[in-house]
């Protein structure tokens, strides 16, 4: 009897030690479930419908890797500065939010084989006479929050402007406010398409935006990694980002 109780505290013991639960050797917020964070203010990346429901590029791509891994798909909206915090805290199985591979956030995280290419853009209003970096020295830029744009902003000026997302500072920018914003130049290219008063300078650089997976989750890496090859090969990455983008931002620009 004693034995038993001893094996019955040893039990619970374990089943506190941890909230996540284990599907084909993946560790899960819920199991059968794939639990992904995006912004849902990152047009057209992810955006929020009246509804508070999340779609767009990364959205469908989340998707598209839960079916391959044979999980229900659970969307989580977050203000983007905390969502690696997040995935590595083990509130989320994963990081879908076009986030920037940088050795910073790998300190955090790792991440996924990439999904998509990008690259920052300075942006500023039609009669601005900026068009480089350099003629930005002293300006005020404002960024989104926890993005990688701040740092490049650095190298220029101390007059930066966290905003909580890129659509914020693109939206102020246009009414007037700040001398120029720094972010994805797809993000920038949507802005524009949709009628805000901004126009693209120098491109500076390019990204590789993969999923943030926490450290200790190895083998649902592994297995993201599987689906990201899959949806490569049989064309539903192509698709979805012709879909959202109009053209193809899933193959690797150096390997074209």
């Amino acid at each position: 009897m004693k034995a038993l109780s001893v094996l019955a505290l040893l039990f619970s013991l374990a089943a506190c030690g941890s909230d996540k639960t284990s599907t084909n050797g993946m560790n899960l917020v819920d199991e059968g479930k794939f639990t992904f964070a995006s912004s849902g203010e990152f047009k057209p990346f992810s955006v929020t419908d009246t509804d508070g429901k999340m779609t767009g590029f990364d959205i469908d791509v989340a998707v598209a890797i839960a079916k391959e891994l044979g999980l229900d798909p659970v969307q989580k909206k977050f203000k983007f500065g905390g969502i690696v915090e997040g995935v590595k805290a083990g509130r989320f199985d994963a990081a879908v939010a076009s986030h920037t591979i940088t050795e910073e956030r790998l300190k955090a995280v790792n991440f996924s084989t990439p999904y998509y290419y990008s690259g920052p853009q300075i942006f500023v209003r039609p009669d601005s006479s900026i068009k480089t970096l350099d003629d930005l020295k002293g300006k005020e830029i404002a960024v989104s929050k926890g993005s990688t744009y701040a740092k490049t902003a650095e190298e220029v000026t101390d007059k930066i402007i966290l905003l909580d997302s890129d659509v914020t500072a693109l939206e102020a920018l246009s009414k007037g406010k700040h001398d120029a914003v720094i972010t994805d130049f797809i993000t920038g290219k949507e802005a524009i398409g949709a009628g805000m008063k901004i126009a693209g300078k120098e491109l500076l650089g390019r990204s590789d935006q993969a999923i943030a997976i926490a450290k200790d989750n190895k083998k649902l890496l592994e297995e993201v990694n599987k689906a990201l090859q899959t949806l490569r090969d049989n064309g539903t990455l192509t698709k979805i980002s012709k879909k959202y983008i109009g053209e193809d931002i899933t193959v690797d620009p150096e390997k074209e």
